[in-house]
C-alpha cells in the first residue's frame, strides 16, 4: 500500500479563458474542480497506475467533506484527520489564447500543535500498514520546519520506504530525518549544497553531495531535457520523447507517483526512472491535473531513454 502524505490539501478550480486581462470582467469558457496539493496529486496517478492507495493529511469543513467524495472514482481509501475550519481552494487559469497558466493559491487554515499530535498519533498507526510513504507540498499555518522531519522519522523508525518531496526549510529540516528519497529541484538543490549548479556536471555533483549525506535516492528534474537520479547503483538519465503537452501542473507530482510504484513493486532504480518518466510525460498531455491515461504511459514507456552515466 503506498500512504500519500497532504497537509495543506485543497480544492482544485481550473478556470478555462481566451486572453486572460487583468482588471476586466473575464468570461470562463470551462472549469474543473478536483482533490488538490501536491500529495493527492501523487495519490490519483499512483491509483491510476493499479495501486493501492491510502490518503491522509488534513481536511476541514464542507470543503474537505467534497474533496473525500472526489477520491473515491479513483478508488482512494481516504484517512484523514479533520478540522472544523475550511479546507482551502486552488485557482488555475489557463489563457487558451497566449497559452499561459495563472495561479492563485490560499494560504488554508491554521493547525495547532494539539491537532498536529492527534495526526501524528494516526499517522504511526498509517505507517504500520504502508509499504512506501509519499509526503509533498506546503503545510498549514500554525506548523514549522520541521513538521515533515517528525513524520520522516516516524516513517524511518518503521523501516518503511519515505519519499519527501517539499521546499525551504521543510526540505532543509525534513532531510535531516534521511527519507529514502528526495526530488529537488534547480532551485532547490542549490539551496540544499550552496553549489551554482549551472551545468549538469554541477548538478550531478551536488546531488552526490545530498546522497552522502544519507539521502538513498536523489532525482532531479531537468524540465524538457528529462532527469537523472543518482543512487547507490550509479547515476542514470532519463530523456522522454517531445510531446505537446497540455498542462504541465502535477506533473513533478506525477512522477513521485511512479517512484512510489516502483519502491511499491520493489522494481529497480533504473525501472523506476522510466516509469515515473512515463507516468509524468502522460500526465502532461491531459488537462485534469494528477491524471494520465495508461495507453499514453505504455507508448511514452517504451520511448523513454535511460542512460547511465557512471
Amino acid at each position: 500500500m503506498i500512504l500519500t502524505v497532504t497537509l495543506n490539501a485543497a480544492i482544485d478550480k481550473r478556470y478555462v479563458v481566451e486572453n486572460f486581462r487583468l482588471g476586466e470582467v473575464n468570461r470562463v469558457k470551462e472549469c474543473a474542480y478536483t482533490p488538490g496539493g501536491k500529495g493527492l496529486n501523487v495519490s490519483k496517478p499512483a491509483a491510476i497506475a493499479g495501486e493501492e492507495v491510502v490518503a491522509t493529511g488534513f481536511v476541514g469543513g464542507h470543503a474537505g467533506n467534497y474533496i473525500e467524495e472526489a477520491l473515491k472514482p479513483f478508488g482512494i481509501q481516504s484517512e484523514f484527520y479533520h478540522l472544523e475550519a475550511e479546507s482551502r481552494s486552488c485557482i488555475n487559469i489557463w489563457d487558451e489564447t497566449n497559452r499561459v497558466q495563472t495561479e492563485f493559491l490560499e494560504p488554508g487554515f491554521t493547525v495547532t500543535e494539539e491537532q498536529f499530535q492527534g495526526f501524528l498519533k494516526k499517522f504511526r498507526n498509517l505507517v504500520k500498514q504502508a509499504d512506501v510513504i509519499a509526503m509533498s507540498g506546503s503545510v498549514p499555518k500554525g506548523l514549522d520546519g520541521s513538521a515533515y522531519q517528525r513524520l520522516v522519522e516516524i516513517c524511518r523508525e518503521e523501516k518503511r520506504n519515505v519519499i519527501l518531496d517539499t521546499s525551504g526549510a521543510l526540505l532543509t529540516m525534513g532531510i535531516e530525518a534521511k527519507p529514502t528519497m528526495i526530488k529537488p529541484n534547480l532551485d532547490e538543490i542549490r539551496m540544499l549544497t550552496g553549489m551554482s549548479c549551472d551545468s549538469l556536471e554541477e548538478m550531478i555533483e551536488a546531488a552526490k553531495q545530498i546522497h552522502e549525506g544519507g539521502v538513498e535516492i536523489v532525482a532531479v528534474s531537468l524540465g524538457a531535457e528529462g532527469s537523472f537520479v543518482v543512487c547507490e547503483e550509479g547515476i542514470y538519465q532519463a530523456q522522454v520523447p517531445k510531446i505537446d503537452a497540455v498542462n504541465t501542473v502535477g506533473c513533478g507530482d506525477s512522477m513521485i507517483a511512479g517512484f512510489a510504484v516502483g519502491m511499491s513493486q520493489k522494481i529497480s532504480v533504473e525501472g523506476s526512472l522510466r516509469l515515473a518518466s512515463a507516468i509524468s510525460a502522460a500526465a502532461a498531455l491531459r488537462e485534469e491535473t494528477g491524471f494520465f491515461v495508461k495507453e499514453d504511459m505504455e507508448r511514452i514507456f517504451k520511448e523513454v531513454k535511460i542512460t547511465k552515466l557512471k
